[in-house]
C-alpha cells in the first residue's frame, strides 16, 4: 500500500521535487473541487478514487507505492501488546523493511487484560508519519460513533493526511463494548451502531471536502467546516465480520476490512451490495489480517494465549466491556489449537509466501501480517530478508 509523506527538515525543495509536489497538489485540488461541487455523493466518489490512483513516494524517490486495490503487504502494529514508543519504532522499521502499509488497532482497552497495553493510535500514527516517507498507514479500525464523534475523526485524519499526504486511510467499524461502553457507558444494539456508523461516514466525507456542513441527523448534529482539509482523498474502508455487516460495508464503504474466514464465507454479500450501490467490487480494496508465527507451533503458543479471544471476537465477545472477563471466558471456552488453526506457523519462508499468495488469489488485495511474538523486530527482519523480495519478484 501507499507511502507516507513527512514534513521537510531542511531547505527548499529542488526544482524537480517542487514540480512533483505542485502536480500532486493540483491533482488533489481538482478531485476535491469536484467533490465540493456535487456534494456528499461526489465526496464518496473522490475517496473511492483514491484507492486506485497511482502513487509515488513523496520524497521523489524511485520506491513505488502501490494502490490499495493492488496486491499489498501490510504489517500490523498492536497497541494492545506494546507501548506507544515501541509501536512507533516498529512502524518505522516496517517502512524501512519494505512493507507497503501499516495498520493499527484503535482501542481504549486491550481485548484481553494479559495483553497489558492500549495506547492512543492517532498519537502513534502522527509520530510514525513524521519519520517515514513511503508507507500507507491507518486504523483497523476506528469507531467514529460514540467514544469519538464523526467530526473529531474527520479532523484527526485530515490532520494526519497533512503529515503524510496520499498515505492515510481510515478504517471504520461499529465498535466493541470494551472500548465504547467502557469509556462512555453507552452501548446500543447492533442495528443502531450500524445506523450511527453510516451517518458518521457521510459526515466525515462531507467535512473532508472542506465545504461548510450543516447536518441535522438522527444521531449527530454538525454545523461547521474543516479549515485544514485533506490534501488528497482519504480512502474510507469499512469493517465487517458477518453476513449482514458485509452487505452494509459493500454499500457504504470505499473498501472492506475483514478476516480471512468471513471473506471466504460471505464475500458474495459484500460484492453484491457494492454492485447494487453502483460500485465495482473488483476495483475496491479488501484488507484482511493474517496471523503468523515465524517458528514452530511451540513458538506460537505464547502469542496464542494473548490472542485467544480471536475465534469469538465478533461472536459475542464484542459485547463484553471488561478485558479481564474476556480473557477468563476465552481461556475457558477456546482451546489454543483452535486459535492457531488458521495461522501461518513455520520457520520456512515458503509457507509465509504461500499464505499471502493464497489470500491474494481469493480476491484480497491487502494482506496485513500480524505476529503476536514478543520479538517483533525479528519478524520484520525475517520478512524483509526472506519473504518480501521473493513476493516482489513473483
Amino acid at each position: 500500500m501507499s507511502k507516507q509523506p513527512v514534513s521537510e527538515t531542511s531547505g527548499a525543495p529542488t526544482e524537480p521535487r517542487a514540480q512533483i509536489e505542485r502536480r500532486a497538489l493540483l491533482k488533489s485540488a481538482g478531485v476535491w473541487a469536484a467533490a465540493s461541487a456535487a456534494g456528499a455523493s461526489a465526496a464518496l466518489a473522490a475517496s473511492s478514487a483514491a484507492v486506485a490512483a497511482p502513487a509515488t513516494a513523496n520524497d521523489g524517490s524511485s520506491r513505488q507505492m502501490p494502490r490499495l486495490n493492488q496486491r499489498v503487504i501490510g504489517f500490523v502494529l498492536s497497541h494492545e501488546q506494546f507501548p506507544v514508543p515501541e509501536v512507533v519504532k516498529l512502524g518505522i522499521a516496517a517502512d524501512q523493511a519494505g512493507f507497503d502499509l501499516i495498520s493499527t488497532s484503535d482501542h481504549f482497552q486491550p481485548w484481553q487484560a494479559n495483553e497489558r497495553h492500549a495506547g492512543e493510535a492517532w498519537v502513534s500514527l502522527g509520530a510514525i508519519a513524521a519519520q517515514t516517507k513511503h508507507i500507507w498507514m491507518g486504523t483497523m479500525v476506528t469507531c467514529p460513533t460514540i467514544r469519538y464523534r464523526p467530526s473529531v475523526v474527520a479532523e484527526a485524519f485530515a490532520s494526519l493526511s497533512l503529515l503524510a499526504p496520499g498515505r492515510i486511510y481510515l478504517g471504520v467499524g461499529s465498535g466493541e463494548a470494551l472500548n465504547e461502553q467502557a469509556a462512555t457507558g453507552e452501548w446500543p444494539r447492533w442495528r443502531e451502531r450500524w445506523d450511527r456508523l453510516i451517518e458518521a461516514c457521510d459526515i466525515i466525507r462531507r467535512l473532508w471536502s472542506g465545504d461548510p456542513v450543516e447536518h441535522q441527523g438522527k444521531y449527530y448534529q454538525v454545523k461547521g467546516k474543516l479549515y485544514d482539509r485533506p490534501p488528497a482523498p482519504i480512502p474510507l474502508l469499512t469493517a465487517a465480520n458477518g453476513p449482514q455487516a458485509m452487505a452494509l460495508a459493500g454499500q457504504h464503504g470505499d473498501g472492506l476490512i475483514t478476516d480471512p474466514q468471513t471473506w471466504k464465507e460471505h464475500k458474495s454479500k459484500w460484492q453484491t451490495a457494492a454492485r447494487a450501490a453502483n460500485k465495482n467490487p473488483d476495483r475496491m480494496p479488501v484488507m484482511v489480517e493474517q496471523f503468523v508465527t515465524v517458528g514452530s507451533e511451540s513458538d506460537a503458543r505464547e502469542p496464542a494465549e494473548l490472542w485467544r479471544f480471536l475465534p469469538k471476537a465478533f461472536k459475542g465477545y464484542e459485547n463484553i466491556p471488561d478485558p479481564v472477563e474476556i480473557e477468563r471466558t476465552a481461556d475457558r471456552q477456546i482451546p489454543l489449537q483452535k486459535v492457531m488453526a488458521d495461522w501461518v506457523v513455520s520457520p520456512d519462508p515458503a509457507a509465509h509466501i504461500k499464505g499471502i499468495e493464497d489470500l491474494w488469489e481469493s480476491g484480497v488485495s491487502v494482506v496485513n501480517v500480524h505476529s503476536g511474538q514478543a520479538n517483533q523486530q525479528s519478524v520484520i527482519d525475517f520478512y524483509a530478508r526472506e519473504v518480501l523480495p521473493k513476493l516482489r519478484r513473483s
